[in-house]
C-alpha cells in the first residue's frame, strides 16, 4: 500500500467529530478529538527506509524493528528484549554465541501506536524525555545541552536513546566506531556517535537523495534530520483510532454485549479509566502498583542492586518510588508482555494483578513471564529478594477491587474492542529492501 492509498483508506483520520458524552459512569467517556501533525509523504517513505535498515546500530545488525516490528504489533513479544548480540527475531531471537550481550536490555519494549499524537507529552516507561516549555528546546532528556535541540518533535527526539544504547543498538565498548563513542562521552559534535551514524547515511547515495527534497541539496544530514524521519514514519504507520470503541463514540454503534458490560465496568465501578482516562486509555501520568520486576532494572552503572524504582530516578521524589508511567491501552489485546518489565505474559494475568497488586505481586510466579533466552540468574534476582518485594509493595498506590470471573471477561471483552486492525498491519509494512543493502528484520 502507498501513501495515498494509506491515507484514502482511513488510517489517517483527524479530529471531525464531535464529543460522545455519557451519562451515569463514575468517570466520562472520552473525546474523539486526536492531534495527529501534518503529514509528510517523502519524509514519511524515507523515515519508513530508516527504521528498518541496520545501518543505524554500531554493528549494522539491528535496526528499530528489531524490538519494534509489525509481526509482534510493533514490539517483541519477549517481557525483555535481546538488541545487540542476538539473532533472530521476538520470542525466536537467541544470543549470538560469537557476540553475545553484555547485558540484558532493562525494560519491556512499548508498542509504538498513536505516538505521534500531541498529547504524548513524555516517552519511556519512567518519563525521562518530557515536554519541558521553561527549556529552549521544549525538551527535558536526561542528557541535556545538546542532546535537546534540533528535534521537530519529542517522538524524534525519543529516537536517539536506543542508538546510544549498548544493549540496544551501539554494541559492546571497543568493537566498532558508534560504540567507542558512546563509552568516551562523545555523543554530539564532529566524531560523535551522532555524527558517525550520520555520515553512513549521507555516504548512500539513495539516502542523500532522498533528504534533497526534505533538508535542501546542499545541507549536510544531520542525526536529527534522520530521527525527524523515522519518528513521521512511526507517527503515520501506527496510527490506531478505528477500532470498535472508535466507532462506538464515533456513530454510537453498539459494541458487542460482552464488550458493552466490560465498559460499563471499566469507566464505571471497577475504576479503570482512573488512570486510563482519554481516547487513548492513559493519563500520561505514573502510578505505584506493585507491579513485579524482573531482569536488572534501570539502575546506573555504579549502582549494585537491580531494583527499578521506575519515576523517583527521573524526579528524585521519594513519593515517585516505583511509579511508571500509564500506558496507552490501545491494542492492548495484541501487545504482550505487560508491565515495565514485561512481568505478564497474558492479557488476563495483567488484569488480575490490578484487582489486588500486593497479593498479585506476592504470589508472583516466574512462568509468568515470556524470556526464552536466559541470561544468568539475574532475570529474578529482585523477585527472590523478600526485602525487595518488600519495597516493590510498600509503594502501592493502587486499592484492590472484587470482580467476579464474570466481570473480568467482560473488562477483557472491552480491552478487545480497543484493537485496531488496519493499524496492526501498518499503514505502508515492511520495505522489501533499505538503500544500504544490509538485510531486513522480515
Amino acid at each position: 500500500m502507498n501513501l495515498a492509498q494509506a491515507k484514502l483508506s482511513g488510517v489517517c483520520v483527524g479530529a471531525i467529530l464531535a464529543l460522545t458524552t455519557s451519562t451515569g459512569l463514575a468517570n466520562p467517556l472520552p473525546s474523539v478529538d486526536v492531534d495527529f501533525p501534518e503529514i509528510n509523504p517523502p519524509q514519511i517513505a524515507l523515515g519508513q527506509l530508516l527504521f528498518f535498515d541496520p545501518i543505524l546500530s554500531g554493528n549494522e545488525s539491528v535496526s528499530c524493528a528489531t524490538c519494534h516490528h509489525p509481526r509482534f504489533n510493533t514490539a517483541d513479544g519477549l517481557s525483555l528484549g535481546v538488541g545487540d548480540g542476538g539473532v533472530g527475531l521476538g520470542t525466536e531471537r537467541v544470543i549470538d554465541a560469537a557476540n553475545p550481550p553484555e547485558k540484558r536490555i532493562p525494560r519491556n519494549a512499548p508498542a509504538l501506536f498513536n505516538l505521534g499524537a500531541a498529547e504524548f507529552v513524555s516517552f519511556f516507561h519512567d518519563g525521562r524525555l518530557e515536554v519541558d516549555k521553561t527549556r529552549t528546546s521544549g525538551i527535558r532528556t536526561p542528557l541535556g545541552g545538546e542532546m535537546e535541540s534540533g528535534f521537530a518533535t519529542l517522538l524524534s527526539a525519543q529516537t536517539m536513546f536506543p542508538v546510544l544504547s549498548a544493549a540496544e543498538m551501539a554494541g559492546h565498548f571497543s568493537e566498532n566506531d558508534v560504540s567507542k563513542a558512546v563509552r568516551q562521552g562523545v555523543l554530539t559534535g564532529p566524531g560523535g556517535a551522532w555524527d558517525i551514524l550520520a555520515k553512513r547515511i549521507e555516504d548512500i547515495p539513495e539516502y542523500r537523495a532522498r533528504f534533497d527534497p526534505i533538508i535542501g541539496a546542499d545541507d549536510p544530514i544531520h542525526f536529527t534530520d534522520i530521527s525527524d524521519a523515522i519518528a513521521a514514519f512511526v507517527d503515520f504507520e501506527w496510527r490506531a483510532t478505528n477500532s470498535p470503541f472508535d466507532l462506538h463514540l464515533r456513530f454510537d454503534q453498539p459494541l458487542e454485549a460482552m464488550a458493552e458490560a466490560g465498559k460499563q465496568l471499566f469507566y464505571g465501578e471497577a475504576g479503570c479509566a482512573s488512570c486510563h482516562s482519554g481516547l487513548f486509555q492513559t493519563d500520561h501520568d505514573f502510578h505505584a502498583i506493585a507491579m513485579p520486576q524482573i531482569g536488572p532494572g534501570k539502575a546506573a552503572g555504579f549502582e549494585r542492586h537491580q531494583r527499578d524504582e521506575g519515576r523517583m530516578r527521573v524526579t528524585g521524589d521519594p513519593a515517585d518510588a516505583y511509579a511508571f508511567r500509564t500506558p496507552s491501552l490501545r491494542n492492548v489485546a495484541h501487545t504482550s508482555p505487560y508491565g515495565h518489565s514485561g512481568a505478564y505474559g497474558t492479557l488476563e494475568g495483567v488484569v488480575r494483578h490490578h484487582l489486588d497488586p500486593i497479593a498479585s505481586l506476592n504470589a508472583y510466579l516466574e512462568s509468568a513471564a515470556v524470556l526464552p533466552v536466559a541470561m544468568g540468574e539475574g532475570d529474578f534476582a529482585v523477585m527472590r529478594d523478600p526485602d525487595e518485594v518488600a519495597k516493590i509493595a510498600a509503594a502501592n498506590a493502587l486499592e484492590s477491587i472484587d470482580l467476579n470471573e464474570t466481570e473480568i471477561a467482560e473488562i477483557i471483552a472491552f480491552l478487545n474492542a480497543l484493537t485496531d486492525p488496519q493499524s496492526l498491519k501498518g499503514a505502508l509494512g515492511i520495505p522489501s529492501s533499505v538503500p544500504s543493502g544490509l538485510p531486513l528484520d522480515q
